[in-house]
């Protein structure tokens, strides 16, 4: 199977962040898979180790995102590919990196894409459906199970609390949800031989593109921090007058009644 990942490298949203002129500040930020393309790395080498294959990881971005790559062959991938945009793109947005991805798998065979569902530090969840839409192959995003059989596959996806069951053919693009799998560590010997895995690096020039073909149809006006929350009110008295005082507060201070 001719199996692809396509990841993001995203701010590590559990490390601290600061917002500088409507920008987070890249000064001293960690960065990592977007961990809901971690899913999507585990799904795609588990089924290779079933199915058999090869397992190719994408990226759009800069020189940087070399070490996310790396991490992704250290956890198992065979190949990587980076479009380096660092040259050639100011901004970009979910519509340039569809437009970027659909040109790369252009005459590409291709038996599945596996993505995450969301990016972290945007979570519009649009560059799968979208690639998918240009590569005219079926979709099916937020899945927590995938079962493929031959030609078939069958999809448990998660839909606001409940499940549905999904049967479509490949090739097949899908978005991973949190649940889908237990992501491996890399280990040792894998972050040894992901040293001499390919890694092929292209621009958009290797692909045709010029930068007006992938302009962005979005600008972020800005990114600000949400407010402190203030110090809670702890209620005095029995229990009769603290029912007295939230009603109170609710109806005056909250004004929800």
């Amino acid at each position: 199977m001719n199996i692809y990942v396509i990841m993001k490298r995203t701010f590590d949203t559990e490390e601290r962040l600061s917002v500088s002129n409507g920008r987070i500040s890249e000064d001293g930020a960690e960065f990592i898979i977007n961990p809901y393309d971690e899913y999507a790395i585990e799904e795609a080498i588990t089924i290779r180790d079933a199915e058999g294959g090869e397992v190719t990881v994408v990226t759009v971005g800069g020189e940087e995102s070399e070490k996310e790559l790396r991490t992704a062959l250290a956890m198992g991938c065979d190949k990587a590919v980076l479009i380096n945009t660092e040259d050639d793109l100011d901004e970009g947005d979910q519509y340039t990196t569809a437009t970027i991805l659909g040109e790369y798998f252009k005459g590409k065979e291709v038996d599945l894409i596996l993505g995450g569902n969301v990016a972290i530090d945007g979570g519009s969840g649009q560059v799968g459906p979208h690639l998918a839409e240009l590569l005219d192959i079926p979709y099916v995003t937020t899945i927590t199970k995938l079962t493929i059989e031959g030609n078939k596959a069958t999809i448990v996806r998660d839909v606001e609390g409940d499940q549905e069951v999904i049967e479509t053919t490949l090739p097949l693009l899908v978005t991973a949800q949190q649940g889908l799998n237990e992501p491996r560590y890399p280990s040792l010997p894998g972050i040894m031989k992901a040293k001499k895995k390919p890694l092929e690096e292209l621009e958009l020039d290797d692909l045709d593109l010029n930068e007006d073909d992938v302009e962005a149809k979005t600008k972020t006006l800005e990114i600000f921090l949400p407010p402190s929350k203030e110090a809670g009110k702890v209620l005095q008295g029995d229990i009769e007058d603290q029912v007295k005082e939230l009603v109170s507060l609710l109806r005056t201070e909250a004004k929800v009644i």
